[in-house]
Parts: structure tokens; C-alpha cells; sequence
């Protein structure tokens, strides 16, 4: 009981001292911690995609996310899209040398 009542403190109301309610609360917030860390794993990746396009496409207005992506994979360039992401932001020179050789290697 008191684990359960410890885990429901700062709920509001009867959810964060009595047993039977507290119970239901923390179980229901377990599922939804559960799931939401799938759910955070999918935003980021989404987050880091969009931020590559954006980059990208402020290098060259011709390439696009897909296209650049697909010119990583024929250079041989293997780096994560968070990576990329990071390098987009932080480094754009070193970006920009990424995004010429996937250009390069589009046009072989």
C-alpha cells in the first residue's frame, strides 16, 4: 500500500490517499508511461527528419530529404538522421560537405 500511495503523490484528490484509487491511478499511469516511450522515440525521429529536409533543402533547393537520404546510402555514408540532425544545426559547414557528396554521389 504505501508504495503505491508514494507513487501517487502530488495526484489530485482522493487518487493520492486512498489505496483502491490510488491504485488505478498509478497502474493507468504506467501504461501511458509505456506507451509514450515508444511515442517519444517515433517524435524525435520525426523532429530530426524534418530538420534534415530543412537543412537540406537551405543547401540545395533541387534535393529533398528523400533524394538526399538515397545519396547517403550510394556514397556509402552510414550516419543517423539524429547525427545529421545535430550536424545540420551545430556544424553547417560540415553538413554542407555531406550534403555534396550525396549530391555527388546522385550524379554518378
Amino acid at each position: 500500500h504505501r508504495k503505491v500511495v508514494k507513487a501517487a503523490k502530488g495526484y489530485y484528490g482522493r487518487r493520492k490517499n486512498t489505496f483502491k484509487v490510488a491504485a488505478q491511478a498509478v497502474d493507468k499511469a504506467n501504461q501511458y508511461a509505456t506507451r509514450d516511450r515508444k511515442n517519444r522515440k517515433r517524435s524525435f525521429r520525426a523532429l530530426w527528419i524534418q530538420r534534415i529536409n530543412a537543412a537540406v533543402r537551405s543547401h540545395d533547393e533541387a534535393l529533398t530529404y528523400s533524394r538526399f537520404i538515397n545519396g547517403l546510402m550510394l556514397a556509402g555514408i552510414e550516419v543517423d538522421r539524429k547525427v545529421l540532425s545535430d550536424l545540420a544545426i551545430n556544424e553547417p559547414d560540415a553538413f554542407g560537405a555531406v550534403v555534396d557528396q550525396a549530391k555527388a554521389a546522385l550524379a554518378a
